[in-house]
This record gives C-alpha cells, sequence and structure tokens, in this order.
C-alpha cells in the first residue's frame, strides 16, 4: 500500500500532527485501510513556506530511510498545511507522487490577511516573516501563476460548512488553476467536533483518491 504524509494545519499556533489527524481519528483510520502513514509536526514559528518544506522533506525523508520503501508518497495537506504541501510538491518532486488538500486556507480577502498580520505580530512575527508568509493569492505559499506547475494528480476536499479562511472560492480557484485535478466530497475539518460524524467518508475518499 501507499505511503501518505500528512501535513497538518495551523499558522503559528502551537498546533500539532496528533491534534489536527490523531485525535480525529485520521491517522489511526488510514493505517487500518493499510496504508503507511508519516505525520511530523510542522516547523514552529517557520520564517517561510520554503522552510516548511524543507523541514517536513527532511522530516519524511529520515522515516522512509529508517523504516519505510523510497519513492514518491501521496502527500495530504490540511488547512494551511495545503500551502506547506503545494510548496513541497514544487520544491521537492521526486518526494511527491500525489496530492491531496483538505480544506485549502487562504487568506485572498484583504481584511482577513489584515486581521491574520495583526495576530501574527501579536505572536512575535518580524515584517519579514509576515511578508513570506501572508500571500493574497489562491494559496498563500504558491504564486497562482506556479500552480499550474503542479502536473501531478491532485485532489481536493472542500470545506463543508466554508467559513472566511476555507472558502469555496479557493476551491474553485484550485479546480480551474491546477492541470490534474478532482474534487472530492466536502466535509468539516478534521479538529472540529463534527469531523467525527463524517471520518468514515473522508477515509474512504482519501482510499479512493490515492489507489491501491
Amino acid at each position: 500500500m501507499a505511503t501518505l504524509l500528512l501535513i497538518h494545519g495551523g499558522l503559528w499556533e502551537d498546533t500539532s500532527a496528533d491534534w489536527f489527524w490523531g485525535r480525529p481519528g485520521v491517522s489511526t483510520g488510514l493505517e487500518r485501510l493499510g496504508f503507511t502513514v508519516v505525520a511530523p509536526d510542522r516547523l514552529r514559528r517557520a520564517p517561510s513556506w520554503a522552510d516548511e518544506a524543507a523541514y517536513v522533506a527532511s522530516a519524511v525523508r529520515g522515516a522512509v530511510s529508517a523504516a519505510l520503501p523510497a519513492g514518491p508518497v501521496t502527500v495530504i495537506g490540511g488547512s494551511f498545511g495545503c500551502a506547506v504541501a503545494a510548496r513541497l510538491a514544487l520544491e521537492f518532486p521526486a518526494l511527491t507522487g500525489r496530492l491531496l488538500l483538505a480544506w485549502p486556507a487562504a487568506l485572498s480577502d484583504q481584511f482577513l490577511a489584515t486581521r491574520f498580520r495583526a495576530e501574527l505580530a501579536r505572536l512575535g512575527a518580524p515584517h519579514r516573516v509576515l511578508d513570506s508568509l501572508l500571500g493574497t493569492e489562491t494559496l498563500p505559499s504558491v504564486p497562482d501563476g506556479e500552480l499550474s506547475a503542479i502536473t501531478i494528480p491532485v485532489g481536493v476536499v472542500p470545506s463543508v460548512p466554508p467559513d472566511p479562511v476555507h472558502s469555496r472560492g479557493t476551491v474553485d480557484a484550485l479546480l480551474r488553476l491546477l492541470p490534474d485535478v478532482t474534487e472530492l466530497p466536502g466535509c468539516p475539518e478534521a479538529p472540529r467536533p463534527e469531523f467525527a460524524a463524517h471520518l468514515d467518508a473522508f477515509l474512504d475518499a482519501v482510499a479512493g483518491f490515492v489507489g491501491p
């Protein structure tokens, strides 16, 4: 079975892979289906999306060299983890065989971007980090012109219901910009209490997208 790299959400918050993927049952559910799951914590207080991608690539390569077969993996990003996943696909193409963007988060709305800038500044983010992280295109880590360079199969899971950070507009833009993209059934984000009722359907959608 395939190896899955899970990249959790959060933006300069004290989140973790266990909080995002473990406690909601996603990691263990995928393992029960026969997948090998690698779910590292992201780089805390990362200065850029490129640094995040390099950190995750190093983590998964360490896991592969230690116990897993070599070769490309399916990368699954959740919320702002989608920004890391897209950056990873561009900078480490040999590592990424498929890409699944679950509940993609974006800051395309100017009011929203201003609010996040203020919140991250209160957490201590310097101006250069704010400028690096707070992109205002479809995904904050990748200019729209680069998204079309991601030619591997991509699945997109909409947030249902949508909200300003996880909007339907972001999903529609990804469906327009990515060359080989499929929309999968939507559901609430994994950390939300409402996700529990959708866990099995989400796992089935992931398994169907990844294949045997």
